[in-house]
């Protein structure tokens, strides 16, 4: 009996917490999904929906960092960043950084592009392909090859030792405490013209502008590394604006691939 409601105080105080945590983390990866879907064509949706057996796509948005617990799933962990030199161009370092997120994204876009690839195969590219043009969006997804994107950056979040990707990934949207489902819902009403803005380009292009905001974050931890609600005033409408500019540039994908 002692051993069972111990089990119960460690799920109750440490796992469930854990997992609270990754579940606010997702919510950025499905806010973006669930808004590039209110961008797709119909048809495309009807595509997607049938290769997904019905799975949504802010369901399957998540996948890609679901499979980092099994290891045989290893090698794609390069896909979900890439670390562009300061003073370099991505063009002029590709081949030395070898298999990265702008690559990955590529690779994700003829695989479902191409009429052999099977339906499991198309499966997890489609996948992937949603999660990684989530995760080029994120700015520290593109941060400094030293610091591991702002992993190594300590910083403190309203008191409590954290560093700055982690911030970024789950904390500021688990601070503003919307669902995924308020947050795309409540996103700002974009017109014709500003989507045809944002889907101008391409994912090197887009990785550019994210690291352009990276600098700007490691230049502003340099200054503070106390963050709370000053932080959160200053920077998280970036943020939703990311969530949102990811999402309407994966729906210009996807309407591409499977128009």
């Amino acid at each position: 009996m002692k051993n069972i409601v111990l089990f119960i105080f460690l799920y109750v105080f440490i796992v469930s917490p854990l997992k609270a945590a990754e579940d606010w983390g997702q919510n950025g990866h499905r806010t973006t999904a669930q808004i590039a879907e209110k961008h797709l064509k119909k048809r495309v949706l009807r595509k997607i929906t049938q290769l997904l057996d019905g799975q949504s796509l802010a369901v399957a948005s998540t996948f890609a960092d679901d499979i980092k617990s099994d290891k045989s799933f290893d090698k794609y962990s390069k896909w979900h960043y890439v670390n562009i030199p300061a003073g370099k161009t991505y063009e002029a370092v590709k081949e030395e950084l070898g298999e990265n997120i702008i690559w990955a994204i590529n690779k994700c876009t003829q695989k479902l592009q191409n009429k052999n690839t099977s339906k499991k195969e198309k499966q997890f590219y489609l996948k992937m392909l949603v999660h990684l043009v989530g995760d080029l969006h994120q700015p520290m997804h593109v941060g400094r090859a030293e610091d591991r994107g702002g992993n190594d950056i300590k910083v403190d979040w309203f008191g409590k030792h954290s560093n700055l990707h982690r911030v970024w990934d789950s904390q500021m949207i688990e601070s503003y405490k919307m669902s995924f489902t308020e947050l795309s819902e409540h996103a700002q009403i974009l017109s014709k013209k500003e989507i045809k803005h944002y889907q101008e380009g391409n994912p090197e292009t887009w990785a550019v502008e994210s690291k352009n905001i990276a600098d700007a974050l490691y230049a502003n931890a340099e200054n503070n590394r106390n963050f709370g609600y000053k932080y959160m005033y200053q920077w998280f409408p970036v943020l939703k604006e990311r969530l949102q500019i990811g999402g309407v540039r994966l729906a210009k994908i996807l309407n591409n691939i499977f128009a």
